[in-house]
């Protein structure tokens, strides 16, 4: 039997600049929304212009950025929310007093239909991508791994030369290196990772130049 296609389109959000993307399965056509942060005429678009059928939306973490347009979205399209880890709860219960920090109207809290944690998986389509959960960010963030294709949607946790923040509350700098190093870098130098800010990246070029993981 023929391995489903992984696709993904990227619709920068927010004044943040959040990469949201949009994954599908090319053989079925049925997406995932990933980290809808706001913007949701922009995400709404793509939807359209892809010609994909949206059946999930995945959350990496709580932030504004990456979850502010969540509960909206999932409403709008009728369909339930992933993600994040439970250790999140809190940042996700928080996300109106978030918008307000930053000028944001109208966002909603998200309680999500399924909690991840560290082993389970997801479904788009015919696709399936494993969890882990690398806290240090955001006490809840997870990575979702789509093994066949060699590519990960990685969050705040990597990014080309950097890593996330975690001078934000639930922040741990050590927690989240060593998250980057004992789960992530492992996957493989030939994978790409698509972080939530800024341009993909291969593992084996921030394992070898990334001077935070060095």
């Amino acid at each position: 039997m023929p391995m489903a296609t992984l696709k993904v389109a990227i619709v920068p959000v927010t004044p943040f600049e959040q990469n949201c993307s949009i994954v599908w399965d090319a053989d079925t056509m049925k997406a995932a929304i990933v980290d809808p942060g706001g913007d949701l005429p922009r995400i709404q678009g793509a939807i359209a212009d892809l010609k994909v059928t949206p059946e999930k939306i995945l959350l990496t973490h709580g932030h504004i950025d990456h979850a502010g347009g969540a509960a909206e979205l999932a409403e709008l399209l009728s369909i339930p929310i992933e993600g994040s880890h439970e250790d999140d709860a809190p940042l996700l219960a928080n996300l109106t007093a978030q918008a307000q920090r930053f000028g944001l109207p109208g966002v909603r809290p998200v309680t999500p239909t399924r909690w991840l944690k560290e082993g389970d998986t997801v479904t788009v389509g015919g696709l399936t991508f494993d969890v882990l959960h690398v806290p240090g960010h955001a006490p809840g963030h997870v990575v979702f791994v789509h093994a066949p294709s060699e590519f990960a949607l990685v969050g705040d946790t990597v990014f080309q030369g950097s890593v996330g923040r975690t001078d934000l509350p639930g922040g741990d700098h050590d927690l989240l290196i060593r998250g980057i190093k004992e789960k992530i870098l492992p996957l493989g130098d030939d994978f790409t990772v698509l972080p939530g800010h800024g341009p993909a990246t291969t593992l084996e070029r921030e394992r070898k130049t990334n001077p935070f993981l060095q």
